[in-house]
């Protein structure tokens, strides 16, 4: 009998905890995120809410009533790891009509160009921006009246969801059609600045607008930007976050890292990617094809520990750099046997990559001067005068020098647009 009123007296207590505990869980969709998501959260109470969160928590007010395409890929998720595809698809009075997929497709693994789809789940039809067009055509919007963006970015200039977020408000703006970025934190942060001015006269697909390789901004902050400053004139909203700081990197909001492209596998490859990136059209593997991209470069040419010791020479302390040897399964040299270095980020507040990567880019011209073809670094670098000043042999800490002025001004015009403290 006492074993019996124990059991009970115990079954009551679990059965009140449970009842208490709900309802907080219900108001408290990190705790659940986290759960979901298995996230070793880096800042102490909640985490980030994105813009698809925050556009949730108004019961998706701003788009009842409203036909909708929305540019989204697989970081379309909101804290419960739900794609935005599926809560618009689902939302009351919400008549979601057409997806559209960046570079990568819609599920970001796809390393060409990409076709037109239907989504499995709605049936809806996908129509890609990185295929037969990298604009919104007539055709695609007919019937739509609202274009939502929620895609996660990398924080690099030549990252091309940049360009699709800002070809799709142009295209947006021609067919009056209102234009809505749900915000979603930069992964560098949002206070570092570094690398030359986009030079106005190279602007390409991988270089949408003047502004530095790493520039310190959400893509609604830059929606703001493009919007004004290129004059589109689209009817633009922007669906901030909520608890975000420009002193945040990825793994400080709470968030699931979700991979944004195929080789972009963790936030540390994110970190080391604008630096890496630019040396591959001179003729250099950063790791595509490997495991660890953007964590090593090599060639065949490159005799590893002649490298090591001319980088060491130039004391680069964030990073270290060891010999090793790959072969790429993909990409440039694939299947051939490269030698190089490893590269492993010590500390990542004081880390520049693009001064890194200059570093590298000299250091190896300065070894194999007719295998490296450091001109060909300008398609992403975007400034002719600091790979002329590479080619010459100048240093790189007077090519940093020469962007003062260029990165001054940029952040004087980027301060009007800044969403975030």
């Amino acid at each position: 009998m006492f074993r019996f009123r124990l059991l009970s007296f115990c079954v009551l207590i679990i059965g009140t905890a449970v009842l208490l505990l709900a309802p907080s869980s219900a108001r408290n969709p990190a705790a659940l995120a986290r759960t979901f998501f298995g996230d070793d959260v880096g800042k102490t109470g909640d985490h980030t809410r994105t813009g698809i969160d925050v556009l949730e928590t108004e019961k998706f007010a701003s788009l009842r009533g409203k036909r909708v395409g929305l540019i989204t890929n697989q970081t379309g998720l909101d804290s419960f790891g739900h794609r935005t595809i599926d809560l618009l698809a689902r939302a009351e009075n919400v008549n979601l009509i057409a997806i559209f997929s960046p570079e990568h497709g819609i599920a970001g693994v796809a390393d060409a160009t990409v076709s037109n789809q239907a989504d499995a789940s709605t049936g809806l039809p996908i129509y890609s921006l990185y295929g037969a067009t990298r604009r919104p055509s007539g055709e695609m919007l007919r019937g739509i009246d609202t274009l939502v963006f929620d895609v996660q970015d990398a924080g690099v200039r030549f990252y091309t969801y940049i360009t699709t977020m800002a070809y799709s408000m142009e295209a947006a703006a021609q067919h009056h059609i209102a234009f809505v970025v749900l915000d979603r934190p930069n992964p560098l942060g949002g206070e570092i600045i570094e690398g030359p001015v986009l030079d106005p006269d190279r602007t390409s697909f991988v270089g949408y607008f003047p502004m530095p390789v790493r520039y310190a901004m959400t893509m609604g902050e830059l929606a703001q930007m493009f919007n004004s400053e290129n004059k589109i004139g689209a009817d633009l909203h922007v669906v901030a976050m909520q608890d975000w700081h420009r002193r945040d990197f990825y793994d400080m909001t709470g968030l699931a890292w979700v991979p944004p492209s195929p080789a972009l596998r963790s936030l540390r490859e994110n970190f080391l990617y604008p630096g890496a990136e630019i040396l591959q059209a001179a003729g250099v593997s950063v790791g595509r094809g490997t495991p660890t991209p953007f964590e090593q470069l090599g060639a065949p040419w490159i005799d590893s520990g002649v490298l090591l010791t001319e980088l060491s020479r130039r004391e680069l302390k964030v990073v270290r750099f060891a010999p090793t040897q790959f072969t790429p399964a993909s990409g440039l040299y694939s299947g051939v046997s490269c030698k190089g270095l490893s590269i492993e980020l010590q500390d990542r507040e004081a880390f520049r990559p693009i001064m890194m990567g200059l570093e590298i880019a000299s250091a190896i011209h300065h070894l194999y001067p007719t295998e490296f073809h450091a001109e060909k670094m300008m398609e992403l670098l975007g400034s002719q005068t600091s790979v002329d000043r590479l080619v010459r042999g100048d240093d790189p800490k007077e090519i940093e020098s020469g962007w003062t002025g260029d990165l001054d001004r940029f952040r004087t015009m980027r301060e009007k647009y800044l969403l975030y403290h």
